[in-house]
């Protein structure tokens, strides 16, 4: 299993550090959770920020947009050279423009879904995608409570994948911890999302990485 941290659930008062310990401590991505305000309640981070987060992390940046105006996104982080960057399918009409805009930067295209959404929205997307986010809670928020619907909903899109595109990979977001990790892997997960259950660890940042490397 992939680890990619979440550093919405970090201490932006020592950013850096926090950065610099979830590389140290085994993860595989650093997840930036972009929120416009708008698409979700919440407002997050800008490319100022998350260009000084990448200039501190050691792992490739997995960038998730939960905003309106995804074009317009897309273009102010695809300078900072994130491995993905993936967009909600809920808020954009042309989808397969839009994934060959990040793939033309250099960039792995990835789709979220949001957890009433079926993976068969995306069925004919699959072929040009290299990831898709599952969203577990509902987006905006740190710290919410595992939806164990989407267990089935992973095995579906599974299906999917190996049907058009074995490469795809599978992303889970939220509410993720060692209490449901091996049922995430059984569903077909390739990488989880956490945030408050490695931040938070009270047995530390590395125990709570490796805890959910199943």
């Amino acid at each position: 299993m992939l680890i990619a941290p979440s550093i919405l659930s970090a201490d932006f008062g020592n950013l850096a550090r926090d950065v610099q310990a979830i590389c140290e401590g085994g993860c595989d991505l650093v997840h930036v959770d972009v929120m416009d305000g708008h698409f979700v309640p919440n407002l997050t981070i800008g490319p100022v920020v998350v260009s000084a987060v990448a200039k501190v992390a050691t792992k490739p940046l997995d960038i998730h947009l939960m905003v309106q105006n995804n074009t317009f996104f897309v273009e102010l982080f695809a300078p900072l050279k994130p491995h993905y960057i993936s967009f909600h399918i809920e808020e954009e009409k042309h989808p397969h423009r839009l994934i060959q805009k990040i793939r033309d930067y250099g960039i792995a295209p990835a789709i979220t879904l949001n957890p009433h959404t079926p993976p068969e929205a995306i069925e004919f997307l699959l072929e040009d995608l290299d990831m898709v986010l599952l969203m577990s809670v509902n987006p905006g928020f740190g710290g919410q409570t595992f939806i164990p619907s989407v267990l089935e909903k992973i095995k579906r899109l599974k299906n999917l994948i190996t049907q058009y595109n074995p490469n795809c990979l599978i992303e889970v977001d939220g509410g993720v911890g060692e209490k449901n990790i091996q049922a995430l892997k059984e569903a077909g997960a390739d990488i989880v999302v956490a945030g408050s259950y490695i931040f938070g660890n009270e047995k530390g940042i590395p125990y709570a990485i490796e805890s959910l490397k199943v």
